[in-house]
């Protein structure tokens, strides 16, 4: 594997794919070749579109600020994706080995040599499907997080589980799109004694249901349905946790209005254009509510020495054994060869195709060789 080739996005719009030289493996470094990768239709696509925040403003890490001057990202940019799942074909170590499956983050490329003392790498079981390892390195462990939020909203540092946060816990999530669909299923095998998905999409609640959740259509006034079938005392109805997964202002507007009194909104989305439909002198207010932000860059306050990205993709392969069917057949909707990945991204920036979970393979023609 002399060369491989990196998806780039070159301008809004404008996705190619480049031909790269492979590096020397480092000593106790190892070579893979990518079965599987995973498109993220939310974060991959905010580039795709120009929309992402990194585009037009300074990230300060340490002052945890946007701030305005030179962009942090450039165009061209190279090396989107967060759920690989390669093959090792060359190792300069004894952390794994020839042959061995792995899940990882190195974005789209049809290869990468990695160093253990830099690159994270989760060796998938022989019994689970590749196909499905695009969730084990980061975007199960993004939904494992929203439930350990819950959680830790819950008992704080005393969390002892994954469920904690919605075992006999009425649940809703807003947004089915994987994050929302992945939580769901999350809460459904962790003991939550009713999960509703909220979407507006009527393809996206089929896949919902299949997974095992109850569905509303968000234009039937869900928050009305949700707060007269789940009353919890006088004057206290709703969800006990609602996870919001959906990008948009009115998801977030809505998952509020879903909540019981002194409820939390668990927020795993990315509002890229803001969310100017929320109004926090309505519910927020008058409910006493709570918005917890769940990103995988942090696990709660207290937890991270017990619960790091490790642990999540643990619970995230436990989740696979028993839901990998399903996922498979319901979730993955669209597994192209790796040489469609500009005009898909492009089709799906623009609308021009739908998916749930997209998933670039190596080309058939470069397996046969």
């Amino acid at each position: 594997m002399a060369e491989i080739r990196t998806l780039s996005v070159d301008a809004p719009g404008t996705v190619t794919l480049v031909e790269e030289k492979v590096g020397e493996i480092p000593e106790g470094g190892f070579q893979v070749e990518t079965l599987y990768s995973g498109v993220s239709a939310g974060t991959e696509l905010t580039y795709v579109k120009g929309g992402n925040p990194y585009l037009t403003s300074s990230w300060n890490p340490e002052l945890g600020l946007f701030t305005p001057g030179t962009p942090s990202v450039e165009y061209p940019v190279r090396g989107l994706g967060y759920m690989q799942v390669g093959r090792v074909v060359d190792t300069r170590t004894r952390a794994v080995d020839k042959g061995a499956v792995v899940a990882m983050t190195y974005g789209h490329r049809t290869g990468y040599v990695a160093d253990p003392m830099i690159d994270r790498f989760v060796e998938l079981p022989e019994e689970l499907d590749p196909l499905l390892g695009i969730y084990v390195a980061h975007m199960g462990p993004i939904c494992a997080n929203g439930l350990l939020h819950a959680a830790a909203d819950l008992y704080g540092p005393a969390v002892r589980g994954l469920g904690d946060g919605v075992r006999g816990r009425r649940v809703a999530v807003t947004g089915a799109g994987v994050v929302g669909l992945l939580v769901a299923a999350f809460a459904i095998e962790h003991g939550a004694a009713e999960v509703v998905v909220v979407d507006e999409t009527p393809e996206r609640l089929r896949v919902a249901e299949a997974l095992g959740a109850r569905v509303l259509h968000a234009d039937d006034d869900p928050a009305v349905v949700l707060k007269r079938r789940w009353r919890h005392g006088v004057n206290d109805r709703g969800a006990d946790v609602v996870f919001q997964c959906r990008g948009q202002g009115r998801a977030l507007a809505l998952a509020l209005r879903l909540l019981r009194p002194q409820g939390s909104v668990i927020d795993l989305a990315f509002y890229t254009a803001g969310a100017e439909e929320v109004r926090l002198g309505e519910e927020f207010h008058h409910n006493g509510l709570s918005l917890r932000c769940a990103q995988i860059g942090r696990v709660p306050r207290g937890l991270a020495h017990s619960w790091d990205r490790e642990r999540l993709s643990h619970e995230t392969v436990a989740l696979l054994r028993r839901y990998g069917p399903l996922l498979r057949e319901h979730v993955i909707t669209d597994v192209v060869d790796f040489g469609e990945a500009p005009g898909l991204l492009r089709d799906l920036a623009a609308r021009r195709r739908h998916a749930v979970q997209a998933v670039l393979r190596q080309d058939v023609d470069h397996q046969r060789g």
